[in-house]
């Protein structure tokens, strides 16, 4: 389905670029411009084909108006009037509106709702009905180091659980902040709240050397000292970190996949890029298009109270595929990636959000009417 989009170039801030989704008609964000950065190629496929799934027209005769600028960037400079006023433009017009809001903070409110707000970062618990999850995208793995071709793996008797990346230290700091969150947790009536940043960095605190003490998994872990790819400014050396970080998953069968200081998991996209099972543990977290996927069919899935019995969850699992069943796994990891979780995947199913708003916002016309009839 080919929606027809307005968007407004006078109501970008100076210190952004355009969203992800208008690049096929204003060219790529400033963040993705330099050509020497990894990441430069991530929306190249979407840019080649969004003119066949998007239409720039009128506002007077648009399905949808793109807020043209992130709210992360627009908030942090404090330019988010200009936002306000496109949404503002678009309910006198009766268009439904669209923005993204990318990041850890993105669960934030926000000083006006468009009809549809896409985010890195949610919480089930507290996610409203015009809240919908989009992905954290990096570079196609598969087509940038592994020469289009999955490095699919055999099942073996114990199951090689991989991860690479941040993990904080071992140290009286850590124990405290640990012990603090688990007493908030047990003492709060209601579980619903936000929970500090640094959660993810204490789950991978605790299911790290689960993992790394089980007789029932191999492990296959690189832990970091400090956050070193998206912090990093020498190049040549983020490309070195990369490598690592892409050989790890590709000779791991699972890769374990925590939220950060947001919301959400990185890892979780890329494993299911590079076709390997995800270890997803849930925070109360929303998925992209979980409105219709069953995410649990594509990875191993714990609740966050499961996390001390993560490495039997994972050899159960393992255990029960078939050496068929774990390979069919694998190209069915890379195939929802390609479908629903890349740029352009994503881009040519957007037009399914629009029956949940639609629909809701009958819904609350109707409730409304209602309301005034008696």
């Amino acid at each position: 389905m080919k929606l027809k989009i307005f968007s407004d170039a006078n109501y970008l801030p100076k210190v952004t670029g355009g969203e992800a989704i208008l690049s096929p008609f204003w060219g790529k964000p400033l963040d993705l411009e330099n050509p020497n950065s990894p990441q430069s190629c991530l929306l190249d496929k979407y840019m080649e084909i969004g003119h066949s799934l998007f239409e720039m027209s009128s506002l007077e005769e648009a399905d949808l108006a793109i807020v043209p600028s992130n709210w992360e960037p627009a908030l942090s400079s404090r330019q988010e009037s200009l936002s306000i006023k496109f949404i503002e433009q678009a309910r006198e017009a009766d268009k439904l509106s669209a923005s993204f809001f990318g990041g850890d903070c993105s669960h934030v409110k926000l000083p006006i709702e468009s009809n549809l707000v896409f985010r890195h970062s949610l919480y089930r618990s507290v996610k409203k009905s015009n809240d919908f999850a989009m992905p954290a995208w990096s570079e196609d793995f598969v087509e940038k180091y592994l020469n289009n071709q999955i490095p699919i793996r055999e099942k073996r008797p114990k199951p090689v659980v991989g991860f690479c990346g941040f993990a904080v230290k071992r140290n009286l700091k850590t124990y405290a902040k640990l012990l603090l969150y688990r007493s908030k947790r047990l003492l709060s009536k209601n579980k619903t709240g936000i929970p500090p940043y640094y959660i993810g960095h204490l789950l991978r605190f605790q299911a790290l050397p689960i993992l790394s003490k089980s007789p029932f998994i191999e492990t296959n872990f690189i832990e970091r000292e400090r956050p070193v790819f998206f912090q990093e400014p020498d190049l040549n050396f983020q490309k070195k970190i990369r490598l690592e970080f892409v050989q790890n998953m590709v000779e791991s069968d699972y890769i374990f996949c925590c939220r950060g200081s947001g919301n959400y998991s990185f890892r979780f996209y890329e494993a299911l890029c590079c076709g390997r099972i995800p270890v997803f543990i849930n925070t109360d977290c929303v998925l992209p298009y979980d409105f219709e996927i069953d995410w649990k069919k594509y990875c191993v899935w714990l609740e966050e109270n499961e996390l001390p019995f993560i490495a039997q969850k994972i050899a159960e699992f393992h255990e029960k595929l078939s050496p068929q069943e774990f390979v069919d796994l694998q190209h069915e990891c890379r195939r929802i990636w390609e479908q629903r979780i890349s740029p352009e995947g994503f881009f040519a199913n957007f037009h399914r959000h629009l029956p949940l708003v639609l629909s809701a916002k009958a819904r609350e016309e109707n409730a409304l009417s209602e309301k005034a009839e008696t």
